[in-house]
């Protein structure tokens, strides 16, 4: 499957978002994109855990946590990411899921962060245990980490149905070519890397290399760490952002991701129910076309 599978954007026709604008939450699609090995398609905003579900057991912790992901699953949301190294962001999540009764609603992605089989096994069954689900959507080898020993056994249990894809993760540019290099691996579904207004560097190969080969990505670092939002500080959004239904930066950066071809879900992370809501707001209305998104670099560069 090559790269106009990953182009292809698509509109629920069930699903239903809130866009916050001058006059209210409008009611619009969310806009989803195909997964290639199999074509089921995902909404492209998700849900990153990192810092955000790594908090303790305190009620006015997971009073927030429980208004985002409740908001998400209201606002059209399934994908949620998260991983080991989170620690404890993955039993924060799957309590929290379990407790509002959205848990079989989310399409769940985390992470084996360890070395050697029988402790990436060990690792696997407690991230499944903690997040309340006997099986997952999407388990990832987390930063390359023993990667070889770790994609056998993915494949072994994917083939038993405790997975439906699997996958690797990586957002650092050392790495960039074992990344390339691996992609060649016919047993991968997905790649997870750092892309965004101010990291672009993974467009130059690793999103064209993941097109060609049929493998659907997901974004982290959409903000780069929030050095976007210090980048443009006070600055009002340019009038022209209107033209893709954009009334907030942060939906100006999670459409310029969302609008490449390759990228099939970005996962911006948030403890905040009214910043979840203007994420949100990326997932509805029109993408960027090839000439605004380079007039989008053109503008983020320039400050």
């Amino acid at each position: 499957m090559g790269a106009g599978a990953l182009a292809i954007v698509a509109i629920s026709p069930g699903a239903m978002a809130g866009r916050a604008g001058a006059e209210g939450p409008v009611s619009q699609d969310v806009i989803l994109k195909r997964i290639p090995v199999s074509g089921e398609e995902i909404p492209v905003i998700g849900l990153g855990t990192w810092q955000t579900f790594m908090v303790e057991d305190r009620e006015e912790e997971l009073a927030p946590l429980r208004e985002v992901l409740r908001s998400f699953v209201e606002l059209g949301g399934t994908v949620i990411d998260s991983s080991p190294m989170y620690d404890p962001a993955e039993e924060v999540a799957g309590s929290v899921a379990t407790e509002l009764g959205v848990i079989d609603d989310l399409w769940v992605a985390t992470k084996v962060w360890t070395e050697g089989e029988a402790e990436g096994r060990a690792q696997m069954e407690r991230s499944m245990a903690e997040l309340q689900r006997e099986t997952i959507e999407l388990m990832q080898v987390h930063n390359l980490l023993d990667v070889e020993t770790h994609l056998d056994t993915l494949e072994e249990w994917k083939e038993r149905g405790r997975f439906r894809y699997i996958g690797i993760t990586n957002t650092s540019r050392e790495r960039y070519p074992a990344v390339e290099a691996l992609l060649d691996d016919e047993r991968i579904d997905f790649l997870q890397t750092n892309y965004s207004l101010a990291e672009r560097e993974s467009a130059e190969r690793l999103l064209p290399k993941a097109s060609e080969q049929g493998v659907a990505v997901i974004t982290a670092r959409p903000f780069a760490g929030g050095a976007l939002f210090q980048r443009v500080q006070d600055r009002p959004l340019p009038d022209w952002a209107a033209e893709f239904d954009c009334t907030a930066w942060s939906q100006f950066f999670l459409k310029y991701i969302v609008s490449h071809p390759a990228v099939t879900c970005a996962i911006p992370a948030t403890s905040n129910p009214e910043h979840l809501r203007e994420n949100m707001g990326a997932a509805v209305g029109r993408l960027p076309d090839d000439a605004t998104r380079r007039r989008m670099e053109s503008l983020i560069d320039s400050l």
